[in-house]
């Protein structure tokens, strides 16, 4: 039964949709991603203060001690009070930040955050979290007060490559842009959910995290130097960038580079050679992967059997699938679903021993 006060939403969403194809490709990328866990903290620091995170090569450990992967993590903080510098490797000067700055990092990216940029750091982000009570890291010599909620994001597998696509090493965003208070609003709502500890708080919060890692990235794509970058770059072409969209919109048409050459206006060989020179990748690779990526997002929903999730996915047979699978994946569909369930009760094993 259909309720019929939701039809003005219906429509009104379509509106949306319309209004900029050129979103399609990226909406569809936000699709496939997932929090798994999620770790929040408020650093309360005082003057001098200095704290560094090095490339990480071992395991991170949040404050509760649960353990996490530093290959599938993107960190976030938010300045709520006082001011600091904020020193990010590739970046030739400290940047200083202000109550309302906030900024997302990549896995595997070295910061430092003092006080002034005078002050050597002494510790590292592993050890204040280890010395946390509860929620709550505190540090400093007893002077100038500065706090800092920080954030550490764990993505499901399927989620991983899409985010690779989308998410440069750092971003900075400074509380006088309009879109910086909505996610002072997102912010609050997560440390609310985390400090009450409610039934369903952890599934509320885990999804609070996805809106919160959206709202960075959607706000890193409107600036526009953002989109002569990368995988950006392709999207905002206006060729290659309805070619995308036709991928994104339609992954289990039979597409040949012909058929998508088409779709971008153009000739075949100057697609081909624009696609390569854009996205570092063949349009028929793309497609592939892209495929493969949708077919992981199907899996381990583990709701639809291998021939239904080969079909959806632009396979006749399953056979096809399988084979195409394994060459991108480098494991066939039954031995990745084994191997994530394995990771998964790894990590809840983890987790329990540390209740």
């Amino acid at each position: 039964m259909v309720d019929e006060n939701c039809s003005g939403v219906l429509i009104f969403c379509l509106f949306v949709q319309k209004r900029d194809a050129k979103l399609d490709s990226i909406t569809d990328i936000f699709r496939t991603m997932h929090v798994t866990a999620f770790g929040l903290h408020r650093l309360e620091a005082t003057a001098p203060w200095g704290i560094k995170q090095e490339n990480q090569t071992e395991e991170k450990v949040t404050p509760s001690d649960k353990k996490m992967s530093p290959t599938d993590l993107a960190h976030f903080a938010m300045l709520s009070r006082g001011n600091c510098w904020l020193s990010v490797e590739g970046i030739a000067e400290p940047i200083p930040l202000t109550g309302g700055d906030c900024f997302l990092l990549a896995k595997g990216t070295s910061i430092v955050l003092r006080d002034s940029p005078r002050t050597r750091p002494r510790w590292s982000f592993r050890e204040i979290g280890a010395k946390a009570n509860g929620n709550v890291a505190l540090c400093g010599g007893g002077g100038a007060p500065t706090t800092i909620v920080c954030g550490s994001l764990s993505f499901d597998r399927a989620s991983l490559r899409p985010i690779t696509q989308l998410l440069p090493n750092f971003i900075l965003m400074k509380a006088d842009q309009a879109r910086t208070l909505a996610l002072h609003t997102t912010v609050q709502a997560l440390a609310s959910e985390m400090e009450e500890q409610a039934p369903g708080s952890e599934v509320v919060a885990s999804r609070l995290a996805e809106v919160l890692f959206i709202q960075v990235l959607r706000a890193h794509i409107a600036s526009g130097p953002e989109r002569d970058k990368g995988w950006l770059r392709a999207i905002f072409d206006p060729q290659i960038g309805a070619a995308l969209s036709a991928i994104h919109d339609r992954v289990n048409t039979p597409w040949t580079v012909e058929s998508l050459a088409e779709a971008a206006g153009m000739s075949r060989s100057a697609f081909a050679a624009r696609f390569k020179e854009l996205l570092g990748q063949t349009p028929l690779e793309y497609v592939t992967a892209w495929r493969m990526q949708k077919a992981i997002q199907l899996l381990e929903r583990r709701d639809k059997k291998l021939p239904e999730v080969a079909r959806l996915v632009g396979y006749e047979s399953d056979a096809a699938f399988s084979k195409a699978f394994k060459r991108v994946v480098r494991a066939n569909p039954g031995e990745y679903l084994r191997r994530g369930l394995k990771d998964q009760k790894s990590t809840e094993a983890g987790h329990d021993q540390s209740q």
